[in-house]
């Protein structure tokens, strides 16, 4: 029996053109290039300049995307961006980036789910092309988190940069087996009782400020490492496949020994997990589609590839989706 598959028919990043390194960073606060790598995995990351928002980094991003599914946004029936940093607190940075592109039909809003962000809008994505209610979705992940951040905390400022990335699913046909190509299942979760161990301190119904991301990062690393496994053993054991079978693992670029340590305790080698932490920092909902177009730009991920994002974040939100791509 034949069943529609949101297929992945589009891919596209962009990164701001300033990157901050580790050595200049150590001019700003009390830290060292050593001391970040053995602890992060990251060497540098790009920040947004003065007036460069996160619609701008979103939109070069979608231009990118569409032009790799070889579409205009005329052929778009929905936006679906990720963000926990809007250019505003309203209206959403999908409708800014829907003006832009010169979308004239079709819906656009923005999802919440700060680090996990991208994995949520795809699974959005998924459920609108699944149940008919849209046929081509442009799926975007787009982060100033440099806005957030504290530049006097070394344990939160040196962890995070700018970024966005972008997908466009379409609706296809599949047998409804694990051979399909597209999205085979999604996977969310999360737990709002672990707020205070990752959140910013500030906003419009509390403070009425923008405030500073705030981090407990031992106890963040113990539950992203068995939150993340957890999905992604849930995504394989529903899916029909094996993790051995999951040709890459996209991973969200949180922290190298997050990547490392979840690979082990799932047995799977290192050299199939994409990680661009090293260049990118965390960027958190564009974390997963800039590591994305990393590996589909440079070839490792092929047609037919069996591919596994997972992501977690502030909140506690955690999931993975899987596909074939």
């Amino acid at each position: 029996m034949s069943i529609i598959r949101s297929q992945i028919i589009g891919c596209g990043a962009y990164l701001p053109e300033t990157i901050l390194t580790n050595h200049e960073l150590a001019k700003r606060v009390d830290t060292s290039d050593e001391w970040i790598v053995e602890r992060t995995g990251i060497r540098e990351r790009r920040i947004a300049k003065s007036g460069e928002m996160t619609s701008h980094l979103a939109v070069k991003a979608a231009q990118a995307a569409l032009a790799d599914a070889k579409l205009t946004a005329a052929a778009l029936d929905l936006i679906v961006v990720a963000t926990t940093t809007p250019d505003e607190t309203f209206p959403s940075v999908a409708t800014r980036v829907q003006a832009v592109l010169g979308m004239t039909r079709g819906a656009a809003f923005d999802v919440q789910a700060v680090c996990s962000g991208f994995v949520y809008a795809v699974a959005t994505a998924d459920n609108f092309i699944k149940a008919g209610a849209a046929k081509t979705v442009l799926v975007i992940g787009a982060e100033t988190m440099s806005r957030l951040l504290d530049w006097t905390d070394r344990g939160t400022c040196v962890l995070f940069g700018d970024g966005a990335g972008a997908i466009v699913l379409r609706a296809g046909e599949g047998e409804g087996t694990s051979a399909d190509t597209g999205i085979l299942n999604c996977e969310l979760y999360s737990d709002g009782r672990l707020h205070d161990l990752l959140y910013v301190d500030g906003g419009p119904s509390s403070t009425q400020t923008t405030g500073y991301l705030r981090m407990q990062g031992r106890d963040v690393f113990k539950h992203a490492v068995n939150n993340t496994c957890t999905a992604i053993e849930t995504s394989a054991r529903n899916a029909g496949v094996a993790i051995s079978d999951i040709d890459w693992i996209v991973p969200h670029q949180a922290n190298q020994r997050i990547l490392d340590t979840t690979a082990k305790k799932l047995h799977v080698p290192m050299a199939r997990v994409v990680s661009t932490i090293a260049q990118h920092g965390n960027t958190s909902a564009a974390s997963v589609p800039l590591a994305l177009a990393t590996a589909v730009a440079d070839g490792r991920i092929k047609k037919g590839d069996l591919v596994l994002l997972e992501a977690m974040g502030g909140g506690f939100t955690w999931g993975a989706a899987l596909l074939r791509w």
